[in-house]
């Protein structure tokens, strides 16, 4: 049975995460493009992206071990499709990157901090305080559209990653503007993957944690979007002028 107060600290939760995406649109994260002056100390942008985003898979693995509870099909599919993405974005990814530039210390334990509360609510949600699920469940439309949107955004954000990561050659630095896939439409089809991916996963699970992890995606990638929008604009005189930033056609 979930505490009392689970749900209040999981709407707390998303609370902050509308405080962060007000506050994004003054003032980007400090790193990538937008990085400026130095922050503090600085750490290789591989290790801060492993630091930042490996307690998501590790930890979601030691929640399931821990659970008192067998989860049933449709929380391990879920499970799976965590640890697809995050495996990926916390080892995969940073290894394969061509560029090791520096990265503020301060966002990758922040980044770390925030997997950490994130991996744990959800696995709360699925594998201890949320509603038992049947085999049944992997049948539900619901469920059965929220994978089809998750496995949407996955496609969509590897392909964005590999169109960036082939804009340049190993140890190379500098930006281009880059072309093909999703990137004919929209500046950050990497961002519009990944928001898909959550939204997907908030539908399929259905549960108050993953529905925070959506609003929490789009607080964080919304605005950095719009900012990686504005810079390439700023910087290419010859940006594709029809390119929107995050979603195709709209915004």
């Amino acid at each position: 049975m979930e505490p009392r107060w689970f749900t209040p600290l999981v709407v707390a939760w998303m609370a902050v995460a509308v405080v962060v995406f007000l506050s994004l649109f003054k003032l980007s994260a400090p790193y990538g493009r937008h990085s400026g002056a130095r922050v503090g100390p600085q750490i290789s942008s591989r290790w801060g992206w492993i630091l930042m985003e490996a307690p998501a898979p590790l930890g979601m693995i030691a929640f399931l071990a821990l659970a008192q509870r067998s989860p049933g099909p449709p929380s391990l599919v879920l499970f799976g499709l965590w640890q697809l993405h995050y495996l990926n974005r916390a080892f995969v990814y940073p290894l394969r990157r061509r560029d090791a530039r520096a990265m503020p210390l301060l966002i990758a334990l922040s980044g770390a901090g925030f997997n950490v509360m994130n991996a744990w609510i959800n696995a709360q949600a699925l594998f201890a305080w949320g509603p038992e699920r049947g085999a049944g469940g992997l049948l539900s439309p619901r469920f059965l559209a929220g994978v089809a949107v998750w496995i949407t955004g996955w496609l969509v954000n590897l392909r964005a990653d590999e169109v960036l990561r082939n804009l340049r050659r190993e140890g190379e630095g500098g930006y281009r503007i880059p072309q093909g896939g999703l990137y004919r439409f929209i500046s950050c089809p990497n961002y519009f993957g990944e928001i898909l991916e959550w939204c997907g996963f908030a539908l399929a699970a259905f549960t108050l944690p993953a529905l925070s992890f959506a609003v929490w995606t789009i607080a964080n990638l919304l605005p950095r979007a719009l900012s990686h929008h504005r810079w390439y604009r700023a910087r290419f005189p010859d940006y594709p002028p029809d390119r929107r930033a995050v979603i195709p056609l709209v915004l």
